[in-house]
C-alpha cells in the first residue's frame, strides 16, 4: 500500500493532533457539511410551515427560532468556513508545491476553535434559543427575555479568531512557500481568490468580533451602547455589523469565484482568456467590499448623500464580477469542452450567480430597494448570490477534487442527475420568491396573505427537490468511497501542481520536486486510457497509474 496522507498513520489521535493539512482540510469538510445538513433540516422546517398561511407544524415562537439559527448555521458554521477551510486547507500547499501551511499548529487550533464556537453557538437553543434573525439587530437583540443570544454572540465571537488564524496562516503561506519560478502570475486562480478572502478574513473579521462583544457587555453589564432604553444607538450596530458581514458575503463567494476558474480552464482545455484581469478583479471585489456596506440600510435614516454614494460604490462592484463572467465565458468560446460533473456546475454557476448579480441592482438603486426591502425579493437575492454562487461553487470544487482527496472516482451518472436536481430544486425554490417579494410579502413573517400561498407551495416543493438531491449527492459519494475505481493522478487532464502528485498524496504531498511552470498550459498532456487519466507527453504510459 503507498504512504500517502490517507493511510501514513491511523487511529483517533492521529488524526485529533494531526498537523497535515490535508487532514485538516478533511475535517473541516465533515465538520461544516454536517452543519450544512443541520442548517438544510430546519430551512426544511421553515418551508413546510409556509405551506400554507395558518399554522402548520410548529408555532410562531419556534418559526422565529428555526429559520434564525438556519441562518446562523449557515452563515457562520458552514458557508463562510467551507471552502477556504475545507478546500482552501487541503489544495491550497499543493498547488504551491508546498509540504504543508507556513503555520500548521495554528492550522489545527483554527479548526478546534470552529469546533469550540460552533458547539457554543448551538447549544444557545438550550440556554433559551435565538430569535432574532442571524443579523441579531438591536434593540430586539437586547432585550433580557433572549437568554440565548449572549450565548451566540459568544460562540460567534470565538468563530471569528478562526477564520482570523486561518486567513493570516494562508497570507503568509502564500507569500513565503511558493517554489522558486512560481512568480505571482503564476499563481492558479483559485490562490488568488483564497488571497483576497485571506485579506479580508484577517482585517474585516475583528470588527464582527468587537461588535458582538460590545452586545455581550451591553447584555450582562447594562452599558448603554446599542440599547436605546440605556442611550446607546441601534444603528450603530447595524454600521458594526454590515462594515464586517459585507465583506463576509466576499468571504463567502470570493473562493467559489477562484473555484470556477479551475473548472472552465480545466474542461475548457484552454488557457484562461485574460488571466491577469481576473486576477486583480478578485483583489479589487476584496476592496469594493469594505465600501458598501450602507446599502443594507437605505431605510435606516442615514443621509441621502450617503445613500447616494453607498448605491454608486454598490454599482461599482458589479464591474470586477462582470470582467469575471465575461472572461470565463470568452474562454468557453470555441473551447473543447467537456461536460464531467465538474463542469456542469460551473455552467450551473454561471446561470444562478448572474441573476443574483443582476437583482442586486435593483437592491442597489434607492428607489426601488425603498419597495424591495425586507421582502422575499431580498431572501431569493441573498440565496442565489451565497447558495447560487457559493455553494454551487464549492460543490463543483468538491467534485473536481474528489478524486484527488480520496483516491476514488464517483459515477458520473448519479452525479449529473444530482447537478440537474439541485439546478431544478435551486431554481424552483428561489426565483418564485422575486415574485412574491416583488408583491410585497414580507420576509420572516410566520403568517401571510392568502394570496401568496401558491408562491410558497411552489417554493416549498423546490425545496424537496432540493434536498433529494442532496441526499442523492451524500449516497453515490459515500459509496465511491466503498467501490469507487482508483482514481488517476489527473483524472480531468488539468494543469495545476496539484495534480503532479498522486491520488490520493503521499504525506508530504510530492515524492518528486513538483515543475512550476504556466498553470493553465494544456499542450504538454496527453489522455491515456490505460490509466483513464492524463499524463504528461513522453511519459511512460505507466506514469500516473493509481
Amino acid at each position: 500500500m503507498k504512504d500517502n496522507y490517507l493511510t501514513h498513520s491511523k487511529g483517533f489521535l492521529s488524526w485529533a493532533l494531526t498537523l497535515d493539512h490535508k487532514r485538516i482540510g478533511l475535517m473541516y469538510l465533515v465538520a461544516t457539511l454536517g452543519s450544512f445538513f443541520v442548517a438544510g433540516m430546519l430551512a426544511l422546517v421553515v418551508r413546510t410551515e409556509l405551506w400554507a398561511p395558518d399554522p402548520t407544524i410548529i408555532s410562531a415562537d419556534r418559526y422565529n427560532q428555526a429559520f434564525t439559527l438556519h441562518g446562523a448555521i449557515m452563515v457562520f458554521l458552514f458557508i463562510i468556513p467551507a471552502v477556504p477551510g475545507a478546500l482552501g486547507n487541503f489544495v491550497l500547499p499543493i498547488m504551491l508545491g508546498a509540504k504543508d501551511v507556513a503555520f500548521p499548529r495554528l492550522n489545527l487550533l483554527s479548526f478546534y476553535l470552529w469546533m469550540l464556537g460552533g458547539a457554543i453557538a448551538v447549544l444557545s437553543i438550550l440556554s433559551g434559543g435565538v430569535d432574532t434573525g442571524w443579523t441579531f439587530y438591536t434593540p430586539y437583540s437586547t432585550e433580557p427575555e433572549r437568554l440565548g443570544v449572549v450565548m451566540m454572540a459568544t460562540g460567534v465571537f470565538i468563530l471569528g479568531f478562526s477564520s482570523i488564524f486561518t486567513g493570516l496562516n494562508f497570507v503568509v503561506t502564500i507569500h513565503k512557500l511558493r517554489p522558486p519560478g512560481m512568480t505571482w502570475f503564476r499563481l492558479p486562480l483559485f490562490l488568488w481568490a483564497t488571497y483576497a478572502t485571506a485579506l479580508i478574513q484577517v482585517m474585516a473579521t475583528p470588527v464582527i468580533g468587537i461588535t458582538l462583544l460590545l452586545l455581550i457587555l451591553e447584555r450582562t453589564m447594562m452599558i448603554g451602547i446599542f440599547n436605546p432604553k440605556l442611550g446607546g444607538d441601534p444603528v450603530l450596530f447595524q454600521h458594526f455589523f454590515w462594515f464586517y458581514s459585507h465583506p463576509a458575503v466576499y468571504i463567502m463567494i470570493l473562493p467559489p469565484l477562484g473555484i470556477i476558474s479551475e473548472l472552465i480552464a480545466a474542461f475548457c482545455r484552454r488557457e484562461l482568456f485574460g488571466y491577469k484581469f481576473i486576477a486583480f478583479s478578485s483583489v479589487a471585489i476584496a476592496a469594493f467590499g469594505f465600501l458598501v456596506w450602507g446599502h443594507h440600510m437605505f431605510t435606516s435614516g442615514q443621509s441621502t448623500l450617503m445613500s447616494m454614494m453607498f448605491s454608486a460604490l454598490t454599482f461599482s462592484v458589479s464591474i470586477p464580477t462582470a470582467v469575471k463572467i465575461f472572461n470565463w465565458l470568452a474562454t468557453m468560446y470555441k473551447g473543447s469542452i467537456s461536460f464531467e460533473t465538474p463542469m456542469l456546475y460551473a455552467l450551473t454557476f454561471l446561470f444562478t450567480f448572474s441573476i443574483g448579480g443582476l437583482t442586486g441592482i435593483f437592491l442597489g438603486a434607492l428607489s426601488t430597494d425603498i419597495h424591495l426591502h425586507d421582502t422575499y425579493f431580498v431572501v431569493a437575492h441573498f440565496h442565489y448570490v451565497m447558495m447560487g454562487g457559493g455553494v454551487i461553487g464549492l460543490l463543483g470544487g468538491l467534485h473536481y477534487w474528489w478524486p484527488k482527496m480520496t483516491g476514488k472516482m464517483y459515477d458520473e451518472g448519479p452525479a449529473k442527475l444530482a447537478c440537474a436536481l439541485v439546478f431544478i430544486g435551486f431554481n424552483t425554490t428561489f426565483f418564485v420568491q422575486f415574485v412574491m417579494g416583488s408583491q410585497g410579502m414580507p420576509r420572516r413573517y410566520y403568517n401571510y396573505d392568502p394570496s401568496f400561498q401558491i408562491y410558497h407551495q411552489v417554493s416549498t416543493v423546490g425545496s424537496y427537490i432540493l434536498a433529494a438531491a442532496f441526499f442523492l449527492m451524500l449516497f453515490y459519494l459515500l459509496k465511491s468511497l466503498a467501490t469507487g475505481r482508483q482514481a488517476p493522478d489527473n483524472p480531468w487532464g488539468a494543469s495545476t501542481l496539484e495534480w503532479q502528485c498522486s491520488s490520493p498524496p503521499p504525506h508530504d504531498n510530492f515524492s518528486t520536486t513538483p515543475t512550476v511552470g504556466d498553470p493553465y498550459d494544456f499542450s504538454g498532456m496527453t489522455y491515456d486510457p490505460q490509466i483513464g487519466g492524463w499524463r504528461p507527453k513522453g511519459a511512460p504510459a505507466a506514469q500516473g497509474a493509481a
